[in-house]
């Protein structure tokens, strides 16, 4: 497990530690303190570090971040570990993520900088002017611990706003506080890039970023987990399907129920396929792209009699692909290939003729005969094939 505290930080722990929501992407928050208002015909002398360190552990503990950053220093100061909130960012109860929260990890940096300061004699517009000393090691604590070098607003160079709450809700990086939902702030104006160290830490001393894994954090869809961890018969629905489209290249056994590392790493060659690019590419499942796989979003294993019944007799004579309750269809034709009745390619949420055939084979199975094993599913033998293969059956 990478370091909950930076290595060479002051630590001021706060307490009042509180988990994070795990099925959102890892974050990290960029801020400047902008503690004073300067210009450049009249800036103004720089407020010292331990002044906000200060500040953020007394007073203003209530809005205090991870960490305080001197970029001409080095020094930085930890409130927060890393697997905890930090309270930099507004999270009024409209917004539909508690955005402090909204990530495996939301780690905060406040950069003790405001626009036009002025420090021992040098006058410094944007924070990228001053010598940023310590960013290297900050950068490198943060991808351990998952945090990818993307902005996925792109990177701040001005004061200006840019928020989508499905790029916050569903994207990995880095973002400006500008590009934070709910939230009326518009810095950091600048930020250091990804290769920038400090003069404080020489190229050759820089703390390595750790090679890319996969992404590792999980999304609920339709009321069931996707990524790494996430168990249950969408796991399989979802390896399956991508071994029928070409996308299994990484399995060494399976798929099965537990998703893997060679599930990500398949669902990111089929989300390159469709044109995603980028932290849109990680591997984890988006609505669309999960749906565009499937041609339905899995649900809860629970199938209706009426439902399936209605799609039994409305499919066959439909348009190729057309869906009647796709997701309950689903879990029937999935039920029937495990029962080895049905080709695996065939599990597409329609109850077209093929499902209709082998539900025919598995009433045929059951003991039923002429009429009775016509296809068309009857409360009976869908309670047996419920009981067999592990979903609920309702009226």
């Amino acid at each position: 497990m990478p370091e909950l505290w930076l290595p060479g930080a002051d630590i001021h722990d706060l307490g009042d530690h509180a988990p994070t929501d795990q099925q959102y992407p890892p974050k990290a928050i960029a801020h400047i303190t902008w503690d004073r208002n300067a210009t450049a015909a009249a800036p103004q002398d720089w407020c010292p570090y331990e002044d906000l360190v200060g500040y953020f552990t007394g007073g203003g503990a209530g809005d205090a971040p991870h960490l305080i950053w001197d970029p001409f220093s080095g020094r930085v100061a930890q409130m927060f570990p890393a697997d905890s909130r930090s309270k930099s960012l507004l999270s009024p109860s409209q917004s539909p993520t508690r955005t402090n929260r909204a990530g495996r990890v939301v780690i905060q940096i406040e950069a003790v900088f405001f626009p036009y300061c002025r420090y021992q004699g040098g006058v410094y517009p944007r924070l990228v002017d001053t010598p940023c000393a310590g960013w290297g090691r900050i950068h490198a604590w943060l991808a351990s611990w998952g945090v990818p070098d993307y902005w996925p607003m792109g990177r701040p160079v001005d004061f200006s706003g840019h928020r989508d709450e499905q790029v916050w809700e569903t994207q990995g990086g880095w973002y400006a506080h500008a590009h934070v939902p709910y939230n009326d702030h518009t810095d950091p104006g600048s930020w250091p890039d990804f290769t920038a160290g400090g003069p404080d830490v020489p190229p050759s001393q820089h703390q390595p970023v750790p090679p890319a894994t996969p992404a590792r954090y999980q999304v609920n869809i339709n009321g069931l987990a996707y990524g790494y961890g996430a168990q249950g018969y969408q796991v399989t629905t979802v390896g399956r399907a991508l071994v029928s489209h070409g996308f299994g290249d990484h399995y060494r056994s399976g798929p099965g129920p537990n998703w893997t590392d060679a599930d990500t790493e398949n669902y990111a060659d089929y989300q390159r396929s469709l044109g995603y690019s980028g932290q849109a590419a990680d591997g984890v499942p988006g609505e669309g792209s999960l749906r565009r796989l499937l041609g339905y979003l899995p649900g809860q294993r629970t199938v209706s009699v009426s439902h399936v019944v209605a799609a039994a007799g409305a499919d066959p004579g439909a348009e190729q692909g057309h869906l009647t309750y796709g997701a309950e269809v689903a879990i029937v034709e999935q039920a029937l290939a495990d029962e080895g009745l049905l080709d695996q390619r065939w599990v597409d949420g329609s109850f077209g003729t093929r499902t209709v055939a082998a539900y025919a084979a598995w009433q045929r199975r059951c003991g039923y005969q002429g009429g009775a094993a016509d296809g068309i599913p009857g409360a009976a033998s869908l309670y047996q094939l419920g009981a067999a293969q592990g979903f609920a059956v309702t009226d």
